[in-house]
């Protein structure tokens, strides 16, 4: 079965695994888009660890030598 997780614990999940996003930048991309996939129960946002990995992952860039790469 798949754990869901609050957006509290989605923000330290990604904080831990690629050292980046907080609870307000979710927040902000579940009203604005661009952001990872969620769920809602009731009235709490859920993600699921799949759906967070598979957003930041969609995020990093490939590997440059240079800024001016970019």
């Amino acid at each position: 079965m798949a754990e869901y997780l609050r957006r509290d614990a989605a923000a330290a999940y990604l904080k831990a695994r690629y050292g980046a996003y907080t609870r307000q930048t979710l927040a902000k991309l579940a009203c604005t888009g661009g952001g990872p996939v969620f769920r809602r129960i009731g009235r709490y946002p859920v993600y699921l660890a799949a759906d967070l990995d598979a957003w930041a992952v969609g995020r990093i860039s490939a590997p440059v030598m240079s800024t001016s790469e970019y």
